[in-house]
């Protein structure tokens, strides 16, 4: 049972969706309301006072991400949902849009109206039918009640929104990757600047938000920033975020809990500990580009800024956890793997330099490297660290770079028995 608070979960039920008369019920489309009484200017400075961060994983401040668009600008500007949750061990968004997907509705109004985009794409990855369903039958429903669709409740403001299935593919939850795709181009990063809020969408001004970030924003509205600070056990944050917890555990469920819970809590009193009774050993704590933390942080409160002073990230707190008999070699393998063959191919660094760690970490495994084979891997690293055109190298640095920091000696003792130790 989880005794937190829950905001985005409240109405969270098994194998079932929320519909508008249940969703007013429980306080749906107050938050839209409350925007709409005040300008948007005014919704700006609230959301900016609320501390809110973005939940996609880089964590940038919403507030001031909003504060650089040019709301007052005229002429056509475009506001995106970023659902292209592709990266392993991550799965909240699904859950979310599964169980609630009013909120995601009402944040995109409130979203159109503060930044004065009349229009607004949902981008949703190809594999969440389930989810887009659910969002177009939310959106049907909110524009027959008059939230959405022209002169939305009597306010004079118009906000239509469209949901786009993603042809697929990783690259796509780069913002710039995602707003190619939409166009009908190959999704290739963009060079940034121009930053979206300049030259996004069709060459026009566009702000691009995660979906949890902005089913987030009605409570903010419904309720106030004070309570949104309260949310957290962290003094430092704010709000709560959702958790996908994955890998070896006893229990692996999408749980709501506050900013600053400790990853003790997380791994022992939600996930109810390391299955098959056995000692925790890492975990990526927030999806596959995170760097790895192990045993000796489970005291840690899983926050943003906590989690960069250990020299890792919060990202989507997606927590893998692995146990005592896991190869980590193995482990950043499979992940290196994965981002290697999401490249778009772009850029050399990733092209080649991912491909070139995949190698590398083959002969380890398989027992057929040398000392050399590890220094040209940190060589690898050191290459492509703030190389890239974009962030998807960078992110596949994160294990990499903690496989290097934290398991060197299991990296050495591959090579000196010249098979993996831990295969049996």
């Amino acid at each position: 049972m989880n005794a937190y608070p829950q905001v985005l979960f409240k109405n969270r039920r098994p194998d079932e969706t929320v519909l508008l008369p249940e969703y007013e019920k429980n306080g749906g489309y107050q938050g839209l309301r409350a925007a709409l009484k005040m300008s948007p200017a005014e919704v700006c400075a609230l959301v900016k006072a609320s501390g809110l961060r973005g939940r996609g994983g880089a964590g940038f401040p919403t507030g001031i991400k909003w504060s650089f668009f040019p709301a007052e600008q005229p002429g056509d500007k475009y506001l995106v949902c970023n659902g292209d949750e592709m990266e392993p061990g991550t799965y909240k968004d699904c859950q979310l849009l599964m169980a609630d997907p009013h909120q995601l509705v009402e944040g995109m109004a409130i979203a159109a109206y503060a930044l004065q985009t009349p229009i607004g794409y949902i981008f949703l990855r190809y594999a969440y039918e389930g989810c887009s369903q659910r969002v177009e039958r939310a959106i049907e429903e909110a524009i027959a009640a008059g939230y959405l669709g022209g002169n939305i409740l009597g306010s004079g403001f118009d906000v239509g929104l469209h949901v786009h299935r993603s042809a697929g593919r990783y690259i796509l939850g780069e913002e710039t990757s995602l707003l190619n795709g939409l166009e009908g181009r190959r999704p290739n990063p963009r060079s940034k600047p121009p930053f979206p809020a300049q030259r996004g969408l069709f060459g026009k001004p566009t702000n691009v938000n995660n979906v949890e970030t902005l089913a987030t924003v009605p409570h903010i509205l419904t309720h106030g920033t004070a309570w949104f600070h309260e949310l957290a056990l962290n003094p430092e944050s704010a709000g709560t975020k959702l958790f996908g917890l994955s890998g070896h555990l006893n229990r692996t469920e999408c749980f709501e809990l506050p900013l600053g819970i400790t990853l003790r809590e997380v791994v022992e009193d939600f996930g109810d500990g390391v299955r098959g009774g056995k000692k925790f050993k890492a975990c990526l704590p927030g999806g596959a580009s995170t760097p790895y933390l192990t045993a000796e942080h489970l005291g840690l409160m899983m926050d943003f800024n906590p989690l960069e002073e250990v020299d890792s990230r919060l990202g989507t707190a997606g927590v893998t956890v692995f146990d005592e008999d896991t190869c980590m070699v193995a482990v950043t393998r499979n992940l290196n793997q994965f981002f290697a063959r999401e490249s778009c191919g772009w850029c050399t660094p990733c092209r080649d330099g991912l491909a070139t760690i995949s190698w590398l970490l083959d002969r380890i495994e398989f027992g057929q490297a040398s000392e050399d084979d590890l220094a040209m891997l940190k060589d690898q690293v050191r290459n492509i660290k703030g190389r890239s055109f974009c962030a998807l190298a960078e992110g596949a640095m994160g294990p990499v770079e903690a496989l290097l920091r934290l398991f060197e000696d299991e990296i050495k003792d591959h090579i000196r028995k010249g098979c993996c130790p831990f295969k049996r």
